[in-house]
């Protein structure tokens, strides 16, 4: 089936023109300020997650309209269980329901679904949604949509180190070869180009646990708007400034002024 193209922006924008090569390949997204955005209108913290639908939607389609490849979405961390009940079970609840709502609209623009996360403590009919969703989508290609939902970067990097011991025991692996690239290997989703860009939104300057092996050389860009303000322009926009950055990955370049004669 052919991909259909995203729906237009209301504002009838069109994605800025920026040479590929300046395009990430992975942007990593922490959608924070849903509670915020909420208690600002006087309502519950459950209805700015309600919001932050829209802006996810909207995300991936401007991803799509700009060649970004690979979006990750920090959907439920492995610390957001130390929210109240109510949330926690409406944030489970609201997973799934997401993904179900939007599967169709997603398998259209040929987007494919990942899940990256732990199984316990997850609730079976969200994991059960997330398997669907990739097995629905696997054969899509212009963008891959990985949802992060009972994710720590931490967690991540703690389960690769006890699989690649339990292999090194059972001689699968000798422990002297394993390096940066042999670690890699054993992370949740490892054939995923490394985070190019990191966008956080609400004003919020750190990793909150997000993607920390992955990000390790990604241009911070920190957005002072609440998750459910979000839409493509906001995308485009951090996108622009992420293509000004010098990306020197350690190395540096003598930029010397010649003496005046």
């Amino acid at each position: 089936m052919t991909a259909q193209t995203p729906y237009p922006h209301p504002s009838g924008q069109s994605a800025p023109s920026i040479p590929q090569k300046f395009v990430p390949r992975h942007v990593a997204v922490v959608m924070d300020g849903n509670g915020r955005w909420a208690n600002e209108r006087g309502l519950p913290r459950n209805e700015g997650h309600k919001a932050g639908e829209r802006a996810l939607l909207d995300v991936v389609a401007g991803a799509i309209e700009m060649g970004i490849p690979v979006v990750s979405a920090y959907a439920f961390s492995t610390e957001n269980w130390k929210r109240s009940l109510d949330e926690v079970n409406f944030l489970m609840t609201f997973c799934g329901d997401v993904l179900e709502r939007q599967l169709e609209t997603l398998k259209s623009w040929g987007v494919r679904i990942r899940w990256a996360g732990r199984r316990p403590k997850l609730w079976k009919s969200v994991i059960r949604q997330l398997e669907v969703c990739e097995r629905e989508t696997a054969g899509n290609s212009v963008c891959t949509l990985v949802m992060c939902v009972n994710y720590g970067g931490r967690a991540e990097i703690a389960d690769a180190a006890a699989t690649i011991a339990a292999d090194a025991a059972a001689g699968k692996i000798k422990p002297g070869q394993v390096n940066e690239k042999t670690f890699a290997r054993y992370l949740d989703e490892p054939d995923l180009p490394d985070v190019d860009m990191f966008l956080r939104t609400s004003g919020e300057q750190r990793f909150s646990n997000f993607l920390l092996w992955q990000s390790a050389y990604a241009e911070m860009v920190f957005m002072n708007i609440l998750w459910p303000d979000v839409d493509r322009l906001v995308l485009w926009d951090a996108v622009e400034e992420y293509a000004q950055r010098d990306r020197r990955y350690g190395g540096a370049i003598d930029s010397v002024s010649k003496p005046k004669v």
